[in-house]
């Protein structure tokens, strides 16, 4: 899990000190947090369903710009419904992985951010897709950030 200078660093971040356990599983050219892998519990045992937290200062900027833009409903029409509930049932497979079989008690619901049904954060979709994962919200941002920084040239 993480060590103080990390959790120094993800507080600075977020403008709080982290509530559970994480561990950094992305950085930057400079080794900074971009993306940090949430434990599935608080540590005051609340469930907690975003796996995958985009914590990059420029990153959280960016998607924020393409989702006040209505980049939600555009990429929900370009990718289908089908394929994002696959992406929230693999998501919540991989972090109930994680979750003791003996636990009692609350346990976190819905995949990518805590959603059930179609998207609700973008920023959680990027991030586990910056961390390796196998999410085509994730991937259709990257394609639209990668765009606009070409535009921008």
């Amino acid at each position: 899990m993480a060590d103080a200078v990390d959790e120094q660093a993800v507080a600075e971040l977020i403008g709080r000190a982290p509530q559970g356990a994480f561990e950094v599983v992305v950085r930057d050219e400079a080794g900074a947090p971009r993306v940090i892998r949430n434990a599935p519990f608080l540590d005051d045992g609340t469930p907690m369903p975003t796996r995958y937290w985009l914590v990059g200062a420029t990153d959280r900027l960016l998607v924020s710009r393409l989702e006040s833009a209505g980049a939600v409903g555009e990429c929900e029409a370009a990718i289908g419904m089908a394929a994002i509930a696959d992406a929230h049932r693999r998501h919540a497979a991989e972090r109930d992985a994680d979750i003791p079989a003996d636990h009692l008690g609350p346990l976190p619901t819905g995949g990518v951010g805590g959603t059930r049904i179609g998207l609700k954060c973008l920023h959680a979709h990027y991030a586990w897709y910056l961390a390796g994962g196998d999410d085509p919200a994730g991937r259709w941002v990257a394609a639209r950030l990668a765009a606009a920084s070409e535009e921008s040239v």
